[in-house]
């Protein structure tokens, strides 16, 4: 969206433009905050872009937030603190922790944002169900299930003297490398033997939070092609009379 002298007032995605463009439209100033009002007050040409996939769009559009940093944008704009989880397999557990500088003796994944809190307390949840699956949640340690983890939270393997105990270890490594069906598929087998609803809630939940994390990692390191003008780029210029005042229902 820009304002009357081409300055980049905010940068968007959306999945269906139609009905995207449609709550700008109809925008109740009763029900807007006043940010978002002087927002549509002052645009006065918006700028399409057309992606060839959703994974494309989410790049392009950081890409464009970093570059731009609209005054209307406020995630996405700055770079955030780099943040790494790291992990180490000792004799009995494995210990999970995050840092901005990852040292020689922990294997690292990342960096993220400060969000990867989420992470960790998800695969920390997964390891632990994993690694006693005839308990449930209300055996975890205290906070577990809050997500407040110590600095450094150690899952203890109680399948230690088993061959398959070195599984986690290297299940952990393939998902870093990109494996998360892989991981999602071992998860379930380890944890058949969940009895309570709200623990396979909680363990569908985290699995969710690793894959969002996992699709974004590849978000981050996809290479950005110039796309096909006659197949994935429009550019359309719409006046903000037709974007606001439009009755017809007919938008681009």
């Amino acid at each position: 969206m820009h304002d009357a002298a081409g300055l980049v007032l905010y940068v968007g995605k959306a999945k269906n433009l139609r009905k995207r463009l449609g709550s700008y439209r109809v925008a109740n100033p009763d029900r807007l905050g006043r940010r978002h009002l002087r927002l549509l007050s002052q645009v006065a040409r918006i700028e399409l872009q057309e992606c060839a996939d959703e994974a494309a769009a989410l790049a392009k559009e950081a890409e464009l937030l970093l570059a731009l940093k609209p005054k209307f944008n406020r995630a996405g704009v700055w770079p955030a603190t780099p943040r790494f989880l790291i992990w180490r397999r000792t004799t009995q557990t494995l210990q999970m922790a995050i840092t901005d500088t990852p040292t020689t003796d922990w294997q690292a994944f990342g960096p993220f944002g400060s969000r990867i809190v989420y992470l960790r307390a998800a695969l920390v949840r997964l390891l632990w169900f994993a690694a006693n699956p005839a308990l449930d949640s209300t055996a975890m340690p205290a906070g577990w299930v809050q997500g407040r983890l110590w600095e450094i939270t150690k899952v203890a393997d109680a399948q230690n003297n088993d061959p398959s105990s070195h599984s986690i270890e290297m299940v952990l490594t393939e998902l870093f490398a990109g494996d998360h069906d892989g991981f999602v598929a071992w998860i379930g087998e380890q944890t058949k033997a969940l009895a309570h609803s709200h623990d396979m809630a909680m363990r569908d939940a985290d699995l969710e939070t690793v894959i969002k994390f996992m699709q974004a990692k590849v978000r981050r390191t996809q290479s950005l092609t110039t796309p096909e003008p006659s197949v994935i780029e429009k550019r359309v210029d719409l006046e903000v009379a037709l974007l606001l005042t439009e009755e017809s229902g007919n938008l681009p």
